[in-house]
C-alpha cells in the first residue's frame, strides 16, 4: 500500500472514531479539555471533534490532496498551536503528516489534553505516528515551523525562528455583510458564526456591515437560542466588565442582555461585544475590506461581489481546503 493511500486508510478510521464517541467518552474528553481551559463546554468539544470528523470524510480527503504530491524528503516541522477553542491546530497538524513529514508539535497550555487524545488515537490506528508526532514544550532540531499566535508572540516567533522557511500567523477575525433581506433562519445561521465557542476564534464573525438604517434588534428573536452564553461565568464576567465600562463612559449601546452592540470601525470586539458598522452602498464595503484585509479571517455573507462569502453559519466548519490566512499551507509544505 502507497503511503498517501495509507495516510487516506489512517485518517478514515479516525473519522469514524470521533463520529463515533459514545456520551461517556465526550464526557471524560470534555472533563480533561477543561481542566486546561475553563472556556472549553462540553457543547463546544464536541461541536469541535464532530467538525473535525466531518471535514475527514474520503470524498473531502481525496478531492484537498489530488493537487498535491508528498514532499519527496521527510522532514521535522515545527507546530507551535494557539488554544483558544478545542484543537484550533489540528488542520497545520493535518496537514505536514498529508505532506510525507514528522510533527515536532509545540501545543499551547490550554488545549494539550485534546491535541494528546487525537495522537493516541492516530498512533493506535497506525503506530508509525509515534515517531511522525512528537509533543515538546520546546521547539528545536526542526527544518520549517507554522506557528499561530497573537501579534505579539509573532513577532517573538519572526525573531526566534526567522533562519527556518515558515508559516507565522497573527491575530485575525471575522466579520459579516447583511443586506437586510436575510431570512430569519439565515440570521439564525449567523448567530452560530457569533456565538460558538464564544466568540473567541478567528473565523468568529466580530463584526457587522449593516445598511445605514438597519434595525439591530431584527436579530433578537433568531438569537434568542444563543441567550444561555450569559450563563458561562467567564462569558458573564466579560458582560458585565463591557456594560458597565459603556454605562461609566456614557458609551452608546444596544443591549440584549446577553451580547452587546457598539458602533465602532474596529475589528476585534471584546468577548460579548459586536461592533457594528453602517454602510451607505457597496463603496464602502469594498472600502472596508480593503482597509482590514490583512485582519480579515473570512467574509460571512450572501453573495458579495470580488469576493467568495462563507455561507451563513458555516464559519466554524471549513472545508480542508479553507486555509487560514489564505496561504496554502499544503504547498508550502510540499515544496520544501
Amino acid at each position: 500500500m502507497s503511503e498517501s493511500h495509507q495516510f487516506l486508510e489512517d485518517i478514515k478510521k479516525l473519522s469514524e472514531i470521533l463520529s463515533n464517541l459514545s456520551e461517556k467518552e465526550l464526557q471524560i474528553i470534555h472533563q480533561g479539555a477543561v481542566s486546561e481551559n475553563p472556556w472549553f463546554t462540553y457543547e463546544s468539544v464536541a461541536r469541535s471533534l464532530q467538525a473535525i470528523s466531518a471535514m475527514l470524510t474520503p470524498p473531502r480527503l481525496e478531492k484537498w490532496l489530488h493537487d498535491y504530491a508528498p514532499s519527496n524528503r521527510e522532514l521535522s516541522i515545527g507546530v507551535v498551536m494557539a488554544g483558544n477553542i478545542p484543537l484550533v491546530g489540528f488542520h497545520d497538524l493535518l496537514c505536514v503528516l498529508a505532506s510525507g513529514h514528522k510533527a515536532v508539535v509545540k501545543a499551547s497550555h490550554q488545549d494539550t489534553f485534546l491535541v494528546k487524545f487525537i495522537r493516541e488515537k492516530l498512533v493506535a490506528i497506525n503506530p508509525s505516528y509515534d515517531s511522525r508526532i512528537t509533543l515538546v514544550e520546546r521547539i528545536k532540531n526542526i527544518e520549517a515551523i507554522i506557528a499561530t499566535g497573537s501579534d505579539n508572540s509573532a513577532r517573538y516567533f519572526e525573531y526566534y525562528f526567522s533562519k527556518y522557511p515558515h508559516i507565522i500567523r497573527r491575530n485575525r477575525t471575522s466579520i459579516a455583510i447583511i443586506k437586510g433581506d436575510e431570512t430569519n433562519d439565515q440570521l439564525q445561521a449567523l448567530g452560530h458564526d457569533v456565538f460558538d465557542y464564544f466568540g473567541l476564534g478567528c473565523r468568529n464573525v466580530s463584526t457587522l456591515l449593516v445598511p445605514e438604517e438597519y434595525d439591530l434588534f431584527k436579530l433578537k428573536e433568531p438569537w434568542k437560542s444563543f441567550s444561555p452564553v450569559i450563563h458561562h461565568h467567564k462569558y458573564a464576567n466579560n458582560y458585565d466588565y463591557r456594560k458597565s465600562i459603556n454605562l461609566v463612559n456614557g458609551v452608546n449601546f444596544v443591549d440584549f442582555e446577553f451580547v452587546m452592540f457598539e458602533e465602532n470601525n474596529h475589528l476585534f470586539s471584546p468577548i460579548s461585544v459586536l461592533y457594528y458598522f453602517r454602510y451607505k452602498n457597496s463603496s464602502d464595503i469594498q472600502s472596508y475590506l480593503a482597509e482590514n484585509s490583512e485582519k480579515i479571517q473570512c467574509v460571512v455573507s450572501n453573495e458579495i461581489p470580488t469576493i467568495k462569502p462563507v455561507p451563513f453559519g458555516q464559519a466554524q466548519s471549513p472545508e480542508l481546503w479553507d486555509y487560514a490566512d489564505g496561504i496554502d499551507t499544503m504547498e508550502f509544505l510540499t515544496s520544501l
